[in-house]
């Protein structure tokens, strides 16, 4: 094991002590990447610490920050923690009634916000929110009674605190989950639960100084926090900071040793070199299929213990001649690609992983902080969610669902939540008398003591026949064509399932341009009857390990992509089935009336 830290204050301050003069954080400017170093983190953490405490923040209280990654979220996370306080993260993308009701619920004192654009919709709700006293800008001037991001770090130069160095036990933060039904919960994780989580890793997955991570999953969500912030600080590594939208463009310039990911973004990968490859065709194409055909064979025999010398032959040839340019694209350093947040279909992940990309996937929700199980190096099997972290224990509840094998996961460690905020009812429903949580996911345990998930018990239904459905891995399945952006399956008390499909305009616009229909509009081409055709051949192709109950019979097209700003997916990019339903329920509708 590794260094066991009892809280995120121990664990900065002996990263700050350690690696000084190690660069930490970088920054995409106009003029190129910028490096804060551990010493330069330190010190601002120190200021923020002071400047805090000027305005009254004490052990207890509730920083609330509304912010994408930055440097001055870590910076006012590690600062909050050192005064015994609590950080409470959300969303630029969110709406301002939800920010509204989570610094409400959480008594916020202070707000850290990105922008005074924010502070100005803040205000809009100040009458609801009488704990806030503060609001610090980060960017900009700030408007009001606010105070600048910079005010803050001078008056806690002027002023410097001792630091707290919270119990185990004590809050650390309350992460509110996305809410894909109803309000969102407050998850009180503390100090332990995370670095529980954050100890155990480097046995896993040993990481050092010269490791670096694009960090573009939100820091607002528990896997982000986690596995790309508290983890690459204590393990004196660094994380270049980007977007999912600029991500592509950056790894060449970070050259990141390590990729923490959700499956949508390894479905981009694979969906976009499908596509080139198609697009060269020929000698190209040929080359890269064979390339992959080898791959597979190398991975199947390499699962019995076994290899040859041809296939090992023609793997350098390839790897050469096609995977090392592919690589070169994501820095060319890579060594983990990790996975979590949702299940990664297996043809990606053994796409990825043929690329020399080897894909790691894990699962675990907020409540647990967030890791429970993962795939290692040492212990890796693929389309599973691996085996149990050190510490955690992982049961499979079959009297939920009857069935022999499949049952509810429930999940026993120190990384389980300290409950829902002010929600004992709701915590009488997830936690078990020994403190396991009752995490709703369907799933079951191969006999070599692998974990593989099977959905969420929320979103299973029943058709009108009896049959039980999980929509999301038909969705999974279904979204690997390239003509589609977002999918939704549904069909609960129906004879039969559809969806509603927001196909990839720019790929269908390509074929549209190949069979003659490039002179339509874009509703009329998705009205057409020959893209509706293409679909249904889509969906048939890709159905053939889809039950024939579960096969999607009529679909609608629509043009609004799925996105966290139009409330059709949650900021952790889930779908919003009822938002979804609501939406598109009349169409939906017509389709039944139709068959």
């Amino acid at each position: 094991m590794g260094t066991e830290y009892r809280n995120l204050v121990e664990l900065y301050e002996a990263s700050v002590a350690r690696f000084a003069n190690n660069p930490l954080f970088g920054t995409n400017h106009a003029d190129g990447w910028s490096w804060m170093s551990y010493h330069d983190f330190g010190e601002q953490v120190d200021f923020a610490r002071a400047g805090l405490a000027g305005l009254g923040l004490e052990r207890g209280d509730r920083v609330a920050v509304i912010s994408d990654n930055r440097t001055e979220w870590a910076i006012g996370a590690y600062a909050t923690y050192g005064l015994g306080a609590a950080w409470v993260p959300m969303y630029e993308a969110q709406l301002s009634k939800e920010w509204e009701f989570i610094i409400g619920d959480s008594g916020a004192k202070i707000a850290i916000v990105a922008g005074d654009g924010i502070r100005a919709q803040l205000e809009d709700h100040h009458d609801q929110l009488p704990a806030l006293e503060h609001v610090i800008v980060i960017s900009g001037e700030a408007g009001g009674d606010a105070i600048t991001w910079a005010e803050l770090l001078a008056r806690g130069a002027e002023a410097p605190v001792e630091t707290v160095h919270p119990a185990s036990e004590d809050l650390a933060g309350l992460i509110y989950t996305s809410g894909t039904t109803g309000k969102p919960k407050g998850v009180m994780l503390s100090h332990g639960n995370i670095t529980s989580n954050v100890n155990v890793f480097p046995d896993l997955f040993p990481v050092g100084s010269d490791d670096r991570t694009a960090s573009f999953l939100p820091w607002a969500h528990s896997f982000g926090q986690t596995v790309e912030l508290h983890f690459v600080i204590g393990a004196g590594a660094s994380a270049g900071l980007t977007s999912a939208r600029t991500l592509m463009d950056d790894l060449p310039e970070i050259k990141p040793t390590i990729l923490v990911s959700v499956p949508a973004v390894y479905n981009r990968v694979y969906d976009g070199l499908q596509k080139m490859m198609a697009a060269k065709g020929g000698v190209t194409k040929t080359i890269f299929d064979r390339a992959l055909a080898n791959e597979k064979k190398r991975a199947e025999l390499a699962a019995q213990g076994r290899t040859t010398r041809w296939v090992e032959l023609q793997h350098g040839l390839y790897d050469k001649l096609v995977f090392s340019k592919v690589r070169e694209g994501f820095g060319g350093r890579l060594k983990y690609s990790m996975t979590g947040g949702a299940a990664i279909n297996v043809e990606v992940a053994e796409f990825i992983s043929a690329l020399g990309m080897v894909v790691y996937e894990g699962y675990g929700l907020t409540e647990t902080s967030p890791v429970s199980s993962v795939n290692t190096p040492d212990n890796r099997r693929i389309g599973s969610v691996g085996k149990e972290v050190p510490g955690v224990r992982i049961e499979i509840d079959t009297d939920v669902t009857g069935d022999s094998v499949i049952g509810e996961i429930v999940i026993h460690g120190p990384n389980v939540m300290m409950g829902y905020y002010n929600l004992p009812e709701e915590n009488e429903k997830v936690l078990t008398a020994d403190h396991g949580f009752r995490s709703g996911d369907l799933g079951y345990r191969d006999d070599d003591g692998f974990i593989f998930i099977r959905g969420r018990i929320k979103e299973q239904y029943k058709l009108e026949n009896g049959k039980y459905v999980v929509p999301s891995p038909i969705e999974e399945q279904l979204q690997l064509s390239g003509y589609i952006t977002n999918i939704m399956v549904y069909g609960e008390q129906r004879p039969f399932n559809v969806a509603v499909i927001v196909p990839d305009m720019e790929a269908l616009t390509k074929w549209a341009e190949k069979h003659g229909l490039n002179d339509l509009s874009e509703d009329a081409l998705i009205g057409s009857e020959e893209v509706s055709d293409l679909y249904q051949r889509e969906i048939d192709r890709l159905s053939g390990d889809i039950k024939g109950y579960e096969k999607v019979r009529a679909f609608v097209l629509e043009d609004e992509e799925f996105a966290p700003e139009n409330g059709l997916l949650t900021p952790s990019l889930k779908v919003k089935r009822r938002a979804v339903m609501e939406k598109y329920g009349e169409d939906i509708e017509r389709l039944y009336a139709k068959k």
